[in-house]
């Protein structure tokens, strides 16, 4: 890459000339401030709309300021980004987004999270003052996960970047111009009325609370206060090694003992891991893929456990709807066996359990109410609370989180192995399902299990297996767009799996759209990935079909793997749905 000379605040540098001034700032270390501007180098993916006008700088010979965030460095290009008029200009633009923004900052998701709020802080602003009109527009709650208050959105356009450009999903788009512009669904339609997956990665993305998730701190708060209510806490792989991050830790602290701590103190009947229901998902799954190899089913198997995931192939890829497992998700399936195995086991009336989900994810709360995902008029899964709102509730029980104990599980819902773990990141469903498919297929018991050719953060890889001398060609995506590309090259017959991992969210539900800010801080990410495996290489048994309870659960109540019962309990289908 050829490099060219520049001068920024009397410093002479040199940097590649395909860089914007913005990113030539960084390489000094001079801090431009930005709002509209997000750079998910991972993901192949920037948004550049330049629409807030914050990142302003003076670059000499050019009259108007200009856009640090869209304006390319040039050979000789002298810059100053810290002049009064740059930062009078940034003041004036910050004052004018205020004046057409609710000032209900207490009481706001986002306060203290908020990059509109922390620029007005820095750039000293106390007092607004342009008045006028002010967008009002009504709030969208339809989706069960995704609230939009259209009234906070700022225009920068992240959301769509994420949406169009990573996910794929072509959702939202700006429509009218001028003080009417907004940032929607095409036609005004409601969220729930669309192609949106709920992943939730426009959520993370952006940088007020236009976009946020819908809250149900308040149900789960009125379950556990309620005498008549048996209330069970379940957590997701992902949630363990994050969560401590909204309490000052190091990303990638592995939480697990203190967080079931915490929850046991909030008033939790009783609390129980998804890692069990994850080996309870690697079961049945590795029998299906089994099953369909050694019976001639269709191949390649798709794994199910991502509710994004599931909604996008249901709209964009309806003649694939045979390939996915049928296996409900991890959580679901702890649903249906609490509100079955669990109330008859110890005599509880099943209409008066509460089971929460403690999840990364919040596609999570669309798909607890799924109708398909029910029995006997219950939803398995009565509440969805994300890894943010869990750390909410703690803080609002005044837990003094990280001085905690450490503190285990209850059983017999709370056992779990290394392979239920690592669901929570890239690879690890897959990995974890060719652990137990490996064994049943040789009949033996390998010690070789750590399928490192499975292993990382590329979008789209793939790795061979080797068991009993056949091998197994495996694909693996994360993030819908790189799903989109993989699952193409299906239809299109160019390429030929075995088996597929497919995770909506990059990185895997580590990166889920319920997870701690992280603005696609790749570091972060991979922080999170590597706990995982810690924590897998900490377990005493690392394959699901060596769980003691797993295996006592289908001895007393669901008897053989992937059979009548199972089926009836813990798997699911799939329906086409409109392209909308």
């Amino acid at each position: 890459m050829n490099k060219v000379n520049i001068t920024i605040n009397d410093m002479n540098i040199s940097v590649p000339e395909n860089y914007t001034v913005l990113e030539a700032a960084r390489e000094v270390e001079i801090e431009i401030p930005t709002l509209c501007h997000l750079n998910l180098h991972d993901l192949k993916a920037v948004n550049r709309s330049a629409s807030c006008r914050v990142c302003v700088v003076e670059v000499e010979g050019r009259g108007p300021l200009s856009p640090s965030c869209s304006t390319y460095v040039s050979e000789g290009m002298v810059i100053k980004t810290n002049t009064p008029r740059a930062v009078k200009a940034r003041r004036t633009m910050v004052e004018l987004l205020l004046s057409d923004h609710p000032k209900d900052c207490l009481t706001c998701e986002k306060n203290q999270q908020c990059d509109l709020q922390k620029l007005a802080a820095n750039l000293g602003v106390r007092e607004i003052e342009y008045t006028g009109a002010q967008s009002t527009y009504e709030k969208d709650n339809s989706s069960y996960s995704i609230f939009r208050n259209l009234d906070k959105c700022v225009l920068c356009r992240r959301c769509e970047t994420m949406c169009n450009e990573v996910q794929t999903c072509g959702i939202l788009s700006g429509m009218d111009r001028g003080f009417e512009t907004v940032v929607g669904p095409a036609f005004g339609l409601p969220m729930i009325d669309t192609m949106c997956t709920f992943c939730g990665q426009c959520v993370a993305v952006c940088p007020t609370a236009a976009l946020t998730e819908i809250s149900n701190v308040r149900q789960v708060w009125d379950a556990i206060n309620d005498p008549d209510k048996f209330v069970v806490v379940q957590t997701a792989p992902a949630v363990r090694v994050a969560l401590g991050e909204e309490f000052g830790m190091e990303p990638g602290t592995i939480v697990t003992g203190k967080m079931a701590a915490a929850l046991r103190r909030m008033g939790f009947d009783k609390i129980f891991d998804t890692d069990f229901a994850a080996d309870l998902t690697i079961v049945e799954e590795a029998s299906e893929l089994i099953h369909r190899v050694q019976n001639g089913g269709r191949l390649p198997i798709l794994t199910s456990c991502c509710p994004a995931w599931v909604k996008f192939f249901e709209h964009q890829f309806p003649d694939l709807l045979d390939i996915p497992s049928t296996c409900k998700s991890p959580h679901e399936m702890f649903g249906a066996i609490v509100k079955t195995y669990y109330a008859e086991k110890f005599k509880i009336d099943p209409h008066k359990i509460v089971v929460v989900s403690v999840m990364p994810c919040l596609a999570k709360k669309y798909e607890a109410a799924r109708p398909e995902l029910s029995g006997k008029g219950m939803q398995n899964v009565d509440y969805v609370i994300s890894t943010r709102e869990a750390a909410k509730m703690i803080k609002e029980a005044g837990i003094n989180f990280i001085n905690l104990p450490d503190e285990g599980f209850d059983n017999p819902l709370g056992e779990s192995t290394g392979a239920s773990v690592i669901f929570g990141t890239t690879g690890g469903v897959i990995e974890a399902a060719l652990r137990t498919a490996a064994d049943w297929l040789t009949g033996e018991s390998l010690e070789k299990i750590d399928y490192h050719q499975l292993r990382g953060l590329e979008g789209i890889r793939e790795g061979t297996v080797n068991i009993g001398g056949t091998d197994f060609k495996i694909g693996i995506a994360h993030g819908l767009g790189n799903a989109r590309k993989l699952l193409e090259d299906i239809r299109a017959g160019k390429t030929e799996y075995h088996a597929i991992e497919i995770m909506a969210c990059p990185g895997g539900c580590i990166g889920g759209g319920g997870q701690p800010y992280h603005q696609g801080d790749s570091d972060i990410i991979k922080k999170r990935a590597e706990a995982i495996y810690r924590e897998d290489k900490g377990k005493a048994k690392r394959k699901s079909h060596e769980n003691v309870n797993v295996i006592e659960l289908y001895k007393e109540f669901l008897g053989e793997f992937y059979g009548e019962k199972a089926h009836e309990l813990l798997h699911t289908k799939y329906q086409k749905r409109e392209l909308i």
